[in-house]
């Protein structure tokens, strides 16, 4: 990798960043006609120029032996800028169609340097229906630093409406978490582009297999890959993906400032994740298809919560706006809290854990899990009740998934 890099006489400390942005920006143009499957084993992952290795190396080094002053290969000091990392940068930005990708230590990580375009003073529009580690950044940082933070259900009119003259920002999310909601990112952008305003959409449950915000004009996605992008459960991370040099050179800035980056070994755990991307995402939502037929059909089960549902009331939306429903399935019981705890507790196969988006299948409880910073009043009103249970299908037998969900239903029943 490094090897393939020409000596450049920039300091990671300017806050241009302009090699990185550059070479990447090339990237993006050299790999345009490639499909998607071919863009996630390939783009930015060339045979290593030194040795020769087919797989990207990881380059665990905290610094880079520089020729002179001003003279090196590219990489001086591994929180800006690691081979490793660059590689999964420059993929990300190619599975979005972006032309510019940053990697995270976290989801949250990646949610903070995208806020970090804001300063005091200014004012962001968000989808109340949103995760709750979002929700708590918003009003436990963003709030008490000067930004106002106005909640909105998400359609464009509502979005519209809420605007002032000090809005810069709007952040969506879609399909939610956990509701499933599904917004209409062309509508939206739309509006956005007319005030001026840029549109963050986070992409964590869609995936850019499914869902690409950027050709919908949107301004700047947002993952954790933690969740289908790394795939296995076994790394955490977040990303930046746009195409906007402004844009992409002031989070650089921020990452490189801040430090909040993955090492090397996480960068390529979630490269790796990456290469399967693509033979993933077409069974998790298989698996969620049929586990939301059988749910439908329980006693035990109040209601489902799925894009894919002929009554999911964006259902349209979402069969026009991705090319998949995804692996997550959200449904209520009848019993509230004491009955989640016995399903929760009766499972075999499902793990009952937070996080989701790993080969294998997880069930969480929203209220008490991801959305405990939400208070009890406000989830409620959003419609996140006790009953409220979050599934993210694996990639199992769906026979087996079937059968732990029936009778863990039963044992909640009794």
């Amino acid at each position: 990798m490094s090897g393939a890099r020409e000596v450049v006489s920039h300091s990671g400390n300017a806050p241009g960043f302009a090699f990185q942005g550059t070479w990447q920006g090339q990237q993006a143009e050299r790999n345009a006609g490639m499909k998607f499957a071919t863009k996630a084993i390939h783009v930015g992952q060339p045979a290593d120029p030194a040795t020769g290795a087919t797989v990207v190396p990881i380059y665990q080094t905290s610094t880079f032996t520089q020729e002179g002053i001003g003279r090196h290969k590219g990489y001086e000091y591994s929180r800006t800028g690691n081979p490793t990392r660059e590689a999964l940068e420059t993929c990300l930005a190619s599975l979005e169609e972006g032309r510019y990708g940053l990697a995270f230590a976290s989801g949250m990580a990646a949610t903070a340097a995208t806020l970090s375009l804001l300063r005091p003073g200014d004012h962001v529009i968000a989808m109340e229906d949103l995760y709750g580690g979002t929700y708590r950044y918003f009003e436990r940082v963003s709030r008490p630093n000067g930004v106002e933070i106005s909640y909105v259900d998400g359609r464009p009119e509502e979005i519209e409406r809420a605007g002032r003259k000090s809005t810069k920002l709007v952040w969506v999310e879609s399909p939610t978490n956990p509701l499933l909601h599904v917004a209409d990112i062309s509508a939206i952008a739309h509006v956005c582009r007319a005030r001026g305003w840029r549109l963050v959409v986070d992409n964590t449950f869609a995936t850019p297999y499914f869902q690409k915000p950027l050709a919908l004009s949107a301004d700047i996605v947002v993952h954790s890959t933690t969740k289908y992008l790394g795939g296995h459960s076994d790394v955490v991370g977040g990303a930046v993906i746009t195409g906007l040099r402004d844009v992409y050179e002031q989070v650089k800035f921020y990452q490189n400032a801040a430090g909040g980056v993955p090492g090397p070994f996480d960068a390529w755990l979630t490269l790796r994740g990456i290469k399967t991307l693509a033979v993933r995402m077409p069974v998790h939502s298989r698996n969620a298809t049929e586990l939301v037929l059988f749910l439908k059909a329980h006693p035990e089960v109040e209601s489902v919560i799925y894009p894919g549902l002929p009554d999911h009331p964006q259902h349209a939306l979402a069969a026009r706006q991705m090319s998949g429903f995804g692996g997550i399935v959200t449904f209520r019981l009848r019993g509230g809290l004491k009955q989640a705890d016995v399903f929760v507790r009766a499972l075999r196969v499902f793990s009952f854990a937070e996080s989701l988006g790993g080969v294998e299948s997880l069930a969480c409880h929203p209220a008490t899990m991801t959305h405990g910073a939400i208070p009890a009043e406000e989830r409620r009103r959003r419609g996140i009740t006790d009953g409220t249970i979050r599934l993210s299908a694996g990639i199992e037998d769906v026979d087996d998934l079937k059968s732990d969900l029936d009778q863990a239903l039963k044992a909640a029943r009794k």
